[in-house]
This record gives structure tokens, sequence and C-alpha cells, in this order.
């Protein structure tokens, strides 16, 4: 689905991932769950590009919902894997700590493992090559990604800042649809490794210009990372 001049979102409010389409090629942020293939696919199709236009993709953390078709892509494609070095072994082998569920409701839970469920989400593979990356980085990909170290939600959480697009990614460092409650609005996300940290990352995104704040779940937010950072802090 296309948002904005160079920017596009695959999946939905469940779970999503996001395409940049430039002149020079695409990048790819995030990887959804595997089933989402499809959906890049088609994507490709509505803009007229081949999946050898990908020239990366950048991975907020290393989470399941978030790689769902990296290893396809890398392997198939030849594409590269981008992921901060200290997400790099969740990625490779899915190890991570466990973490509190939290607040829950049944309806919201039910449909979000079912959506996963139907897009695969039990063959996803771990990539097993990746490019590690860290905080201040700015990516030789279309749109010269910038990182931005949010670390809270796992160690290596980043947001992706694409000046060209008018939008910073931020994956799990915060949520405008809790999956496991249905609640909307911006929050902090569930499953967090260290909550605290996660908070005290926002102050990270204070001073980036954007217009767009995009989410692995939820629904875009229009408005600047300071603004959103606010209504997460309101939320707790």
């Amino acid at each position: 689905m296309k948002l904005a001049p160079h920017l596009h979102r695959l999946g939905n409010d469940i779970v999503a991932s996001y395409l940049i389409d430039l002149p020079e090629g695409i990048t790819l942020i995030d990887a959804g769950l595997p089933g989402h293939w499809n959906d890049l696919q088609r994507e490709l199709a509505e803009i007229g590009r081949p999946l050898s236009d990908i020239r990366g993709l950048v991975l907020t953390h290393g989470d399941g919902d978030h790689i769902g078709f990296a290893e396809r892509l890398r392997r198939e494609a030849g594409v590269p894997v981008f992921i901060h070095a200290a997400d790099a072994h969740r990625v490779r082998t899915g190890e991570k700590p466990k973490t509190a569920m939290g607040p829950a409701r049944l309806g919201p839970t039910l449909g979000f493992f079912a959506y996963g469920i139907r897009k695969n989400a039990l063959r996803t593979h771990h990539v097993s090559e990746v490019v590690e990356v860290g905080d201040g980085d700015v990516l030789d990909l279309p749109g010269a990604p910038v990182v931005i170290g949010m670390p809270g939600h796992s160690p290596g959480s980043i947001a992706v800042h694409v000046p060209v697009a008018d939008a910073v990614f931020v994956g799990d460092a915060l949520t405008t649809r809790h999956v496991l409650t249905g609640k909307v609005g911006a929050q902090p996300a569930p499953f967090t490794d260290e909550p605290a940290d996660a908070l005290a990352s926002l102050d990270r995104l204070a001073g980036v210009s954007a217009s767009w704040v995009l989410p692995g779940h939820g629904a875009p937010y229009r408005g600047t990372p300071a603004d959103v950072a606010a209504e997460v802090r309101a939320a707790v």
C-alpha cells in the first residue's frame, strides 16, 4: 500500500513492514512474517519493479515477526540483511530472554496468533548471514538510511530514519496498536526485554525530523517523533 511518494507499507495494522522506492533502487525496512513474501511480490508488481531492484533489507530488531521473509530474500535474491550488532545473535538463532506477557484480551490475542498462522509464522527461518550495523551509521542503500540505537525492546533495537521519505521506522520501540489488547494509540510495545530502557530510548527520537512515524504493529503515525514519544510516555 502506497503511503506517500517513495513510501509503501506491506502487511497491515497487525504486522507491518515497509518499502522505500527510489530511482536508484529499493530499501526494505523489516520483513514481517514469511507469508508477507506474497505481499512483497504484489507491491513490486504494482510499482513495476523487479525483485532485483532491492538493494538491502534493514531489520529494526531480530524478533520473528520482523524477520519473516528475510532469509528467503537473502538466499534467493542475494539481498544483504542489516541488523544492529547487539541483535545479530538473536536473528541468527532465535534465542531471546523470556518476557512477561503483560495485559491481554482474548479476542485481539487470538487474532494476532491466527494472523501469524495464516502468514506462516511457524515457518520463519533465522537469518544465517547478516551485516552488522551500529548507532549513527548511514547505510549505503537507497535513501541513505540512518541507524538510531533504541535499546530496550531488545538490546539491538533500532529506529531507521530515511529523510527522503520524511519517515522514521521504529519497529517495536513503540506501537500504535497493542497486539494483545487491541488498544489503539501510541503506547509501549509488549514483549519488551527492558521496558524502562525502552522508554528512555524514546529521547533519541526527539531530534529526528520526520512527519511519518512507522511502527511494526499499528497504524502509521502522522506527526513528529517528539510528539509520538510524548504520547507513549503519557500512556504508561
